[in-house]
């Protein structure tokens, strides 16, 4: 850590906060608005566009033939592997250009990367050596966000490079951002309380205004429109080696130094005072009390006094941040760490404050993570060959992978996804180009898609299996009927007595239940889903 002093001038560190702080907000009212969208359904497969993991998506349509996730490779003559498994539209005109077989690695990395939040998110409890690190660390709940920042930006190349209009990419690129934000604050804002609760609404004194889908949101809002704003219709079809593809995108990578820069100088720069709050949890002993939380520093990266909670109350308001953050697991905060149990009696103040995980200066650091996505498409773009694109994205993977390690374990800069740190966005980067690197070797090279069919039906229904599945939406409406009581319900009983009470444990039982009751019956209902041509998409 930086130790506190002078670092930036604060009037700079308020110029830099407005420039960046006011988009973000603009984004607020314009959510409303698009509560009154009504949901589109479309038939067509010619209409059909990219279905980039959860951000891509809403609308239920029906594909037919050639699917929107392309490798341009496979536009020229098939080899015997892509041949094989090549998703065309079979005519009798010759004449007609050969489409494009979607990138099923990709589908199989977002299917993934869903089930593994469904995991941790069902299973963490019980198991926190998969859930949220509580402060610095990284376990395997903290791969998911970046994984899925990752998989949306390098989507974004293979889907903005079919739409030569600029105009036209701009509004679907909007429109799609503002479905994402009204998804998000409905589902994680307050107002759905599923599974464990039968009613809905929220107070809005109290929303959550940030979250999962927002994030990504605001991610892909900005990756895409600079895809957008700097891509050269004349290289898009250029064949590119080693590093030229850097050369080729130099202005992207320049605004990627830039927002590192301005998120460094404003975690390390922005003074941090003394703060207060009241405690809104019922259960404790100090419920509605006003505690305070003495900082009066600068530069710090422990969870009561950093700048990422500081903006974040400033902005979005206490009221309006998360009111469980992973830290009420801490060591400092519980004797039961890293499980979530009774405060200490000496529990420091900001055990029970909130903290926005998916708060606005964290967020604008998690564009980075698309970012580098977004280069692992355009490798995909413009090489043809799979060892030139294995080699590229397995060097680049590992060097973020290194680089990120080292920063962490010399103290330099620690692991850690609430702040959403440089070391933390190397070390994910890293990871999620290397899982996918070994997937498109396995599925797109060696054709094995066979083998991660269940993982590729729920990638290609990201959204569905999220919102039925990883939010819990149809365990709520299961939770609906019930028996002599709301704690007699269908799902209640399986888990008791079919997972929990066969296996005579509580940790076992809770994990099974959530592998077979939730992630391998959605991978089926996608995958009868997938047969009959439906997706839900945005």
């Amino acid at each position: 850590m930086m130790p506190a002093g002078e670092a930036v001038p604060v009037g700079l560190l308020r110029g830099i906060g407005i420039l960046f702080l006011c988009p973000h907000l603009l984004l607020i009212p314009v959510c409303i608005r698009c509560a009154f969208l009504l949901i589109l359904w479309a038939s067509e497969a010619a209409a059909l566009e990219l279905d980039s993991q959860m951000e891509d998506g809403q609308s239920v349509v029906r594909r037919h033939g050639a699917a929107a996730e392309e490798d341009p490779a496979r536009y020229s003559a098939p080899s015997p592997v892509h041949e094989k498994a090549a998703d065309v539209d079979d005519g009798d005109d010759e004449k007609a250009p050969r489409r494009s077989k979607r990138v099923a690695s990709l589908d199989v990395f977002r299917g993934l990367t869903v089930a593994l939040m469904i995991l941790v998110d069902g299973a963490g409890g019980e198991w926190p050596v998969i859930g949220h690190a509580p402060w610095n660390g990284c376990n395997l709940a903290d791969f998911v966000m970046p994984s899925f920042l990752f998989i949306v930006g390098m989507a974004i190349p293979l889907s903005l490079k079919r739409i030569p209009d600029r105009g036209r990419a701009v509004r679907r690129v909007v429109i799609r951002t503002l479905k994402l934000l009204f998804w998000g604050i409905l589902l994680q804002g307050g107002y759905a309380h599923a599974p464990d609760e039968l009613t809905y609404g929220v107070d809005m004194k109290h929303i959550r205004w940030c979250g999962i889908l927002q994030r990504i949101a605001l991610a892909y809002l900005v990756v895409a429109v600079i895809e957008i704003a700097t891509k050269d219709a004349r290289v898009q079809d250029q064949s590119s080696s080693g590093f030229s593809i850097f050369r080729l995108y130099l202005s992207q990578w320049v605004v990627a130094c830039c927002i590192l820069l301005i998120y460094l100088s404003l975690v390390y720069g922005i003074y941090v005072p003394d703060w207060e709050f009241r405690v809104r949890n019922v259960d404790s002993p100090d419920f509605g009390k006003v505690l305070t939380v003495t900082c009066g520093t600068r530069g710090n990266l422990s969870p009561p006094c950093n700048a990422v909670g500081y903006i974040d109350r400033k902005i979005l308001g206490i009221n309006h941040m998360y009111q469980k953050p992973a830290w009420r697991r801490h060591r400092a905060c519980t004797d039961v760490s890293p499980y979530e149990g009774p405060f200490k009696k000496d529990a420091p103040a900001w055990c029970a404050s909130p903290f926005e995980p998916e708060g606005i200066l964290s967020s604008f650091s998690a564009v980075l993570s698309t970012i580098i996505g977004v280069h692992y498409g355009h490798v995909l773009v413009h090489m043809k060959s799979h060892m030139e694109r294995l080699k590229q994205w397995a060097t680049m993977g590992i060097g973020l992978l290194v680089l990120g390690i080292i920063l962490h374990f010399s103290h330099a800069i620690p692991l850690n996804k609430q702040l959403y740190t440089f070391s933390y966005i190397c070390v994910t980067a890293g990871a999620a180009g290397i899982v996918f690197s070994m997937l498109y070797f396995l599925v797109d090279v060696l054709n094995l898609g066979r083998l991660f069919a269940p993982l590729r039906w729920i990638g290609m229904n990201a959204m569905l299996v999220y919102v039925m599945a990883a939010v819990g939406i149809f365990e709520g409406f299961l939770n609906g009927w019930y028996y002599d009581g709301t704690n007699n319900t269908l799902v209640y009983w399986v888990r008791k007595h079919v997972f929990i009470g066969v296996w005579h444990s509580t940790r076992v039982g809770i994990l099974l239940y959530v592998i077979a009751a939730q992630i391998l019956l959605w991978a089926l209902v996608a995958g009868v889903f997938h047969r009959a041509g439906i997706y839900w998409k945005l």
